[in-house]
């Protein structure tokens, strides 16, 4: 099956839903852990940002927990670009747990993957596929660049991951993968050059 690619990131609640969405989707996927994110001020930061340059689309279950998570997202992000979808609310449990939520209905993972693509498809986000971003930095150029090799590179990552407001526990992998969101390539070679000015 072939994968959407979206340029927008995805917020889900856990691993698992994450887990259902990289079946369906080429993307960004950042999970909530639940409402863990309440207290998570560096990844409400990197939400805002991202929500600001492309776009976040909010997929959390359909339930009281779930409605929870948007309207707080909702107020973390303000003036950033959100898209709401909707799982529809079917009881049942998913197959990894022994007894089913406490409203009794299925979460993202126990939605099939065809339904998932269906409701991204209504959504509108099957046209955007042409729009979505290409990954231009690379690991070659975090090598090239010191921030990857190096002794100092831990130190010059976490000065990028300062100066783009995101967590200072990202791996490399995420780096990457975010700030290709967030930043065209003349952007990072602008601040790889200041950077190396000072």
């Amino acid at each position: 099956m072939e994968k959407l690619l979206i340029k927008q990131a995805i917020i889900v609640e856990g691993k698992y839903d994450r887990m259902r969405l990289k079946e369906l989707v080429d993307a960004t996927i950042i999970t909530s852990d639940g409402f863990r994110i309440f207290k998570d001020k560096e990844k409400c930061a990197m939400i805002r940002a991202i929500a600001k340059k492309d776009g976040i689309i909010i997929l959390t279950d359909s339930d009281v927990a779930g409605f929870r998570l948007r309207s707080f997202l909702r107020s973390v992000v303000q003036d950033g670009k959100i898209l709401n979808i909707y799982i529809p609310q079917v009881e049942g449990k998913e197959k990894r747990k022994e007894i089913a939520s406490k409203e009794g209905l299925l979460g993202v993972e126990g939605i099939g993957v065809n339904t998932l693509r269906k409701l991204f498809q209504d959504a509108g986000i099957m046209d955007q596929q042409n729009e979505a971003v290409k990954q231009t930095i690379t690991k070659k150029h975090f090598y090239e660049d010191g921030l990857i090799g190096q002794q100092d590179s831990k130190q010059k990552r976490l000065a990028l991951l300062e100066y783009l407001n995101l967590p200072n526990y990202l791996t490399t992998n995420s780096i990457l993968e975010i700030i290709n969101r967030l930043m065209t390539k003349e952007e990072y070679d602008n601040y790889i050059q200041k950077g190396n000015s000072k």
